[in-house]
Formats: C-alpha cells, sequence, structure tokens
C-alpha cells in the first residue's frame, strides 16, 4: 500500500512521507559534507518541539573556549546551507548550527512559532537547553528575521547580530516569491542552462549539484505552514542595543540595499550595514570567503572590547 502522509495540525510544519523525509535527509548529508566535519548533534526540547543542533568546533583549544556562533538558517532549508561557512567560522570559534521547528531539517514541530514572542522564546530555550549564556547570532533570510526579533525581545544572552540579506526588515513583496518559483522551475531545467540561469537568477543552487538536489527533494518532502514575517517598524529597530551587522546582496530582491544601507545605520544606534556586489539572496554562498572574513572580523571586534566575556561553554 502506498505511504499516506502524517496526520498533523494544520498550523504546523511536516513532511509528505517517510520516503521523502528520507530522501531529503540524504541530499542534506551530501551537501554537509562539503563544509566542515559535525563534531556532534544533539536534541533540546522545547515548548514548540525538537531543536536539532550540529556543534563544530575549533582544534585550538584558546578558540574553543571563545563567545561561540550560532546560525540560524533560511526558510524551507535546513543547517546544511551553511557548508560554505562552517570551516572559517569553527577554525576561530565554536558553531552551533540550529534546524529551525518548522522548516525542512531534522527538528520535530510540534507548537506554532512563526509569532514574534514566540520565536523569542524558543531561541531562548534552546540556547538555554544548550548551556550558552553568551552567543554571536547569524541569520540568513527568514533565520535573519529570527536573530532580529530576537536581539530586539531577549536581547540579554546576545554578543552580536549578524543578518544576511534578512526578513523582518521590509514586508516581503511579489517580486521576491517570483523569484523564488522561478529558481525552483529553473531546477529542472537542462544541464548546460544552469550555470547561465544560475547568473542571470542569483541562484547559487542551480550551479551546485548537491545544492540543487537538496532543495528539489526539500520542496517534495516538507510543507511549511506559516505566514511571511512582518517587517520591524523604525521604532522596534530603534530599541537594540546590541551590536548590529547588515550584509546584503546588490541584487536582492527581498530588501532595498540601498534604502537599508541609509535606514538600518541611522535608526539602529552603531549598527553596521554592506552591500555585497555581484550577488542577489545569498551573499554568504556567493561569496563565503568576503562574507566569513567580515562576520569573523566583526565578531573579533565586539570581543576585543568586552574580552573578559569571549568564552564560553562547549556545550552539548
Amino acid at each position: 500500500m502506498p505511504e499516506s502522509p502524517t496526520r498533523t495540525r494544520r498550523d504546523i510544519g511536516r513532511y509528505v512521507s517517510d520516503t521523502l523525509r528520507d530522501r531529503y535527509f540524504e541530499a542534506c548529508d551530501a551537501v554537509f559534507a562539503m563544509g566542515a566535519p559535525v563534531r556532534s548533534e544533539t536534541d533540546v526540547e522545547t515548548g514548540f518541539g525538537t531543536t536539532h543542533v550540529y556543534r563544530y568546533g575549533p582544534d585550538d583549544p584558546a578558540a574553543a573556549s571563545r563567545t561561540p556562533v550560532v546560525l540560524i538558517h533560511g526558510a524551507g532549508g535546513c543547517s546544511a546551507q551553511w557548508y560554505p561557512n562552517t570551516p572559517a567560522l569553527s577554525a576561530e570559534r565554536p558553531v552551533y548550527a540550529l534546524d529551525t521547528p518548522g522548516d525542512a531539517g531534522r527538528s520535530v514541530h510540534r507548537e506554532p512559532m512563526w509569532q514574534p514572542e514566540r520565536a523569542a522564546q524558543w531561541m531562548d530555550e534552546v540556547l538555554d537547553g544548550l548551556g550558552l549564556d553568551r552567543v554571536h547570532l547569524v541569520g540568513s533570510s527568514y533565520g535573519g528575521w529570527l536573530v532580529i526579533n530576537q536581539v530586539h525581545r531577549r536581547p540579554g544572552r546576545i554578543a552580536s547580530v549578524t543578518a544576511l540579506d534578512p526578513g523582518g526588515l521590509e514586508k516581503v513583496g511579489l517580486r521576491f516569491f517570483a523569484w523564488v518559483f522561478a529558481g525552483l522551475f529553473a531546477t529542472s531545467a537542462p544541464k548546460a542552462l544552469r550555470p547561465r540561469l544560475a547568473s542571470w537568477l542569483e541562484q547559487p543552487v542551480l550551479a551546485v549539484p548537491e545544492l540543487r538536489t537538496m532543495i528539489r527533494a526539500g520542496v517534495r518532502a516538507f510543507r511549511i505552514r506559516r505566514p511571511a514575517p512582518l517587517p520591524l517598524t523604525d521604532a522596534e529597530l530603534g530599541e537594540i542595543r546590541t551590536p548590529f551587522y547588515l550584509i546584503m546582496g546588490k541584487r536582492s530582491l527581498l530588501v532595498h540595499p540601498q534604502r537599508q544601507l541609509e535606514r538600518v545605520p541611522r535608526v539602529i544606534p552603531g549598527a553596521r550595514a554592506e552591500v555585497i556586489a555581484a550577488t542577489g539572496h545569498g551573499p554568504q554562498i556567493d561569496h563565503p570567503d568576503l562574507v566569513n572574513t567580515r562576520m569573523l572580523g566583526f565578531m573579533d571586534d565586539i570581543d576585543s572590547l568586552n574580552p573578559a566575556m569571549d568564552r564560553g561553554p562547549v556545550g552539548a
């Protein structure tokens, strides 16, 4: 008999079937293999479900004691998307990558957490479960909204935030959704056309076979059940006092880069903002060496101001 989809609430993300889920996990593992080796994996129980966490770490004991980095991926994906970044980041600091419940990954989603206060509570519970009392948060796309929301609502543990072409700054427009659907359609294009389409659409997924396979498998396997996040107002952003670094792609379709380049440093005291040329929505994938260097430099600058606090438990 054919498998029937797992019955879950309509507001909870779910896998269509165990078979498609397992195929997706295989594709994810192929992408993970292109990054730094995972030191350990753990599951953290929260009020919203089980959060699966990947830990990476440096070999140098001194680096292992530094303030860790926590990575939050974008919508529809999992922590494998950080493969271009984990080698450089984990050479300098402990790194934890969280699979967000409600997205395709190894976390288990049980309660909705798209509401801003619930999202902040979820992340606080995960960090508490990992024993992390001070972290550098990095988020991409939807994960960018999660980290901006966190530092606005519950900044106590946060040493800094780096938001990579994030949600949460502008209302998600039709041009972004059109770009997403065009990219998904292009994954079925003939192999010879994919490099040209990858350049034209600013879709690195098309040029990396392992990424293309993972994205296609995820779209087939998982159903997201949440609305797009609402942007934070100038007043809300203006309440942020945690060191803040915004990195955007020059041809981003999620935000208007020049608008946010002016806005964010104006409304968030001391914030940095930068636009990376020759990329769209994935600066950390298109230009990993540059973005990794900038992120680590930013974290080093922050920690140099508080050297006694530049340490964190190795964790799970």
